[in-house]
């Protein structure tokens, strides 16, 4: 298991289209996918999931890979979040 605290920096949060490159890009990879906010972990693979959890711009996540291609899923995943999955 690996994890990494990021900040999400997309201006209106992870609404629908960030949502939604965060869920397809962790679908590409075998490992589990958790994201931690707060008291809340959501399974990163539902696009459903991570726009419920309400996450904000600014917000601290946890991110979880746990599996084989771990290392591999943090690091794409970590990366598409930085960069803004898509918006900034």
């Amino acid at each position: 298991m690996v994890s990494k605290t990021l900040t999400v920096v997309n201006p209106s949060g992870l609404h629908l289209r960030p949502a939604g490159v965060l869920s397809q890009t962790a679908m590409k990879f075998k490992c589990d996918v958790i994201i931690e906010c707060g008291e809340k972990r959501i399974v990163a693979k539902s696009v459903l999931n991570v726009m419920a959890a309400g996450i904000k711009c600014g917000t601290e996540i946890n991110l979880i890979c746990d599996g084989e291609d771990e290392a591999e899923a943090l690091e794409t995943l970590t990366k598409a979040i930085e960069d803004g999955l898509g918006e900034k």
